[in-house]
């Protein structure tokens, strides 16, 4: 997001943070689904997105059309934050839908948090992610736009279901029946980044030949913490092509300690 939309994106996830203090898990995972619900709709009505963006109308008359939509339909708390989000200035209106569709993501990471199972759900989007990219055919079959959403939750639900918790599942429903353009690994990847901004931590991706002791998991996290000046959590892959070694990719940076990536340069430097 780039202009007003960053701004006002930053000040609703605020508000969400102050809508869903002291509620129960219960009632963080309603603001979420329903949240989901009201990006479902506008997705579906672009004319209707436009309005409710247009910061050459009325702030009064869009928070008016939003209640008049909505009021009954969704809780209080959900028509504030909506109203809040409807209220505030937006660069395009797509920005306006990608809004609601983090604050959804972060309500229902917040009801993941209030049960004590948030690692637990940034470590099943991972490993569901990374098996959708391994699987060429059921990413394709997940992916699918001409079979129904609700064939690919379906589908979600007989893979996953009572394999991760009830957050994860919402989470990767969402991301096989409506990823919005994206891939689903990527819908995914997206959901796990906003789960692990809830406690303001980076997310590093560690590739490894073999399985990291715990030690040595607590001591490379350590080394990343003390580097970023972040929490980091570790999604570990074992990858057994790996010629020894390490790397680490944290956002758009690799941090590459492999043998494979060392006998390159050699050779590089080499033939210099």
């Amino acid at each position: 997001m780039r202009g007003a939309s960053r701004g006002s994106v930053s000040a609703a996830k605020e508000r969400l943070s102050a809508a869903l203090a002291g509620k129960a898990a219960a009632e963080a995972i309603e603001v979420g689904v329903q949240l989901l619900a009201v990006l479902g709709l506008l997705d579906r009505e672009s004319a209707l997105r436009r309005v409710l963006s247009d910061p050459s109308r009325e702030r009064e008359a869009r928070i008016g059309l939003a209640d008049a939509l909505l009021a009954g339909k969704i809780s209080g708390t959900t028509l504030e934050l909506v109203n809040g989000l409807v209220a505030s200035r937006w660069s395009e209106p797509r920005d306006l839908t990608d809004a609601i569709e983090q604050l959804a993501v972060l309500a229902i990471a917040e009801a993941a948090d209030n049960e004590g199972t948030l690692d637990d759900l940034e470590d099943e989007l991972f490993r569901f992610a990374r098996i959708v990219a391994g699987n060429p055919d059921l990413r394709a079959a997940l992916s699918n736009q001409f079979v129904p959403a609700e064939g690919r939750a379906s589908l979600v639900r007989a893979l996953v279901a009572g394999k991760v918790g009830q957050p994860a599942l919402r989470l990767i429903n969402q991301a096989a029946a409506h990823s919005r353009g994206r891939s689903l690994d990527g819908a995914l990847e997206s959901y796990a980044n906003l789960v692990a901004e809830l406690r303001e931590r980076l997310v590093a991706e560690v590739h490894v030949a073999v399985p990291l002791t715990d030690d040595q998991r607590g001591r490379l996290a350590a080394a990343l913490v003390a580097t970023y000046g972040h929490d980091v959590h570790l999604n570990v892959v074992l990858e057994p092509g790996l010629i020894g070694g390490i790397t680490v990719r944290i956002g758009d940076e690799l941090i590459d300690g492999s043998v494979a990536s060392r006998l390159a340069e050699l050779r590089r430097n080499l033939a210099a």
